[in-house]
């Protein structure tokens, strides 16, 4: 039912007494035409004049408003994906409809569980249209992943366009989706760790993907040798290094990760040598003026931080740390000369029905870590971070220590 007015100067008078017996609805507007005038949509139960309250009652009279009957209706843009999805999803599977995904710029990415499967392509379409920003929906064909944690894609809606461009923290990457690792859920933890590093410190990215550690810490004149064995990866690391103009802070390389570390003095102190100090120069604007002011960076001759993220196996790649600085003992005498902290992500999962504490988790991962570099490391200065819960049973950490003097010089393996 409406109130329909002959005197359409009337109606925001009385929609702003009468509140209460206004039909709200998020998305649709409560003003509507009808009979070459304006009418008010009344709310549900609303048949005459006495279901009004006493004030619209007096409103009604006193504004020479008629009750008129009103169809509403609403079509497929109104509704959200998870109604739509519940409305045409057999009935065994409306309790838990799939309609979130992840997003890297135009693109959705779906994991839909085995029975959704056969409904991919309505889901696709369903998620594709009620979200404007995207172009594409994808979903994994398998769970199981390459060597370079990237799965076979079936595309669901939209373009077959995998070529995204992504923001984070304050940069921009592009890459192709389908051949190389991203994951925007873990924006939060590339903040965490980048926020740890301070200018002029030296960085080892070993396991560097596009870059969503490496490019932001060059952009706060963080050092980074920045690697990756992927040959996509290390494609696209080099094309947002010159993107986000962090040349001369980010050096990439194309190496197995254990390689990187083996050599990643060695390497280090090449760069140092061909690069030489940084020269920063910082443009000052004031009023009709500028001038160029320019900074120069040293490189250190050591690492101050190492970031291995590549939760399914980075741990067995730790044993290569040992003997990091055999070679070079004298590096003790370098200026503010310290050991590298070691962020290792990984996942400790455990049994369906077990509980264990996170202090327990952490305890088992340290266990692990004592094994690989054969040395008893206090767990009390080890620094265990949960990162997420990827499933119910595997949860993600980040742990963080550092690298004990007797690994760093011990003879190598």
């Amino acid at each position: 039912m409406t109130a329909w007015f002959a005197k359409p100067q009337f109606l925001s008078q009385f929609s702003k007494s009468c509140q209460s017996d206004i039909f709200y609805l998020p998305g649709i507007k409560h003003v509507v035409d009808l009979e070459n005038s304006k009418a008010v949509l009344l709310k549900e139960g609303v048949e005459t004049i006495e279901d009004l309250s006493p004030k619209c009652q007096e409103n009604v009279k006193k504004f020479e408003i008629e009750l008129k009957p009103y169809t509403l209706h609403l079509d497929y843009s109104f509704w959200r994906s998870d109604e739509i999805l519940a409305a045409i999803l057999p009935e065994e599977l409306i309790n838990e409809v799939p309609t979130g995904f992840s997003q890297a710029g135009h693109l959705a990415h779906l994991n839909l569980r085995d029975e959704f499967k056969p409904y991919g392509k309505l889901i696709g379409q369903v998620i594709l249209d009620k979200n404007p920003s995207l172009k594409t929906v994808v979903d994994k064909k398998t769970t199981i992943a390459n060597q370079f944690r990237t799965f076979p894609l079936e595309l669901l809606s939209g373009e077959e366009n995998y070529i995204v461009e992504q923001l984070e923290s304050g940069c921009r990457f592009k890459f192709d989706f389908s051949k190389v690792y991203w994951n925007s859920r873990l924006s939060t933890e590339h903040e965490r760790l980048i926020s740890k590093f301070k200018k002029g410190q030296v960085v080892g990215d070993v396991m560097a993907g596009v870059g969503p550690f490496s490019i932001p810490s060059g952009k706060k004149d963080v050092i980074v040798l920045a690697n990756d064995l992927n040959p996509d990866s290390y494609k696209y690391l080099q094309e947002n290094i010159s993107i986000n103009k962090v040349d001369p802070f980010v050096k990439p390389f194309n190496l197995d990760g254990r390689e990187f570390i083996a050599n990643a003095a060695r390497l280090l102190n090449e760069f140092a040598m061909k690069s030489g100090p940084i020269e920063k120069k910082t443009i000052k604007r004031a009023k009709r003026n500028k001038s160029t002011t320019t900074e120069i960076i040293e490189i250190p001759k050591f690492y101050h931080h190492f970031v291995m993220n590549l939760p399914d196996s980075a741990l067995t790649f730790l044993d290569a740390y040992i003997g990091l600085y055999t070679e070079n003992p004298q590096i003790v005498n370098e200026p503010n000369f310290e050991l590298p902290w070691i962020h290792v992500h990984c996942f400790e999962k455990f049994e369906n029905g077990e509980e264990p504490t996170t202090e327990e988790l952490s305890r088992r991962i340290w266990k692990k870590i004592c094994k690989l570099i054969d040395y008893q490391l206090d767990i009390t200065k080890v620094e265990f971070h949960q990162v997420r819960m990827v499933s119910p049973t595997k949860p993600m950490f980040c742990v963080s220590f550092k690298l004990p003097e007797e690994v760093a010089f011990r003879k190598k393996l």
